[in-house]
């Protein structure tokens, strides 16, 4: 069946899976390893907050379509706003790698889009 015309189905995603493309599924996995961090240092200092806004956003950085992974890192991104920062609230040991992880798999991620119509 074209690609164009083969069906997706509920919860499926159109292109290739996320482990087909080592470079966004390793960027990914590094940003849930630094979120592991960030969450043990939310629950370690009593901010439950970032606890419950971080927290869901393991499971799509570990097996997440690439839309779900999109969506996580964008959220995961909007984390360190200019108004409400979890840098304000956590240490810097935690949260610079993490965002650097996140800005890397975004990076890949619009790599991967900008390449991916040739």
């Amino acid at each position: 069946m074209p690609e164009a015309t083969r069906p997706t189905g509920a919860g499926r995603s159109p292109g290739p899976a996320r482990h087909e493309l080592p470079a966004v599924d390793e960027a990914a996995l590094a940003v849930a390893r630094n979120l592991d961090r960030l969450v043990a240092a939310a629950v370690a200092t009593g901010f439950e907050r970032w606890e419950r806004y971080l927290a869901p956003l393991g499971e799509p950085l570990r097996d997440g379509s690439l839309r779900e992974t999109r969506a996580a890192a964008l959220r995961a991104r909007a984390a360190f706003g200019p108004k409400d920062s979890i840098r304000d609230a956590l240490p810097a040991d935690v949260t610079e790698p993490f965002l650097e992880s996140v800005d890397r798999l975004l990076k890949v991620l619009a790599r991967r889009d900008a390449y991916a119509d040739r």
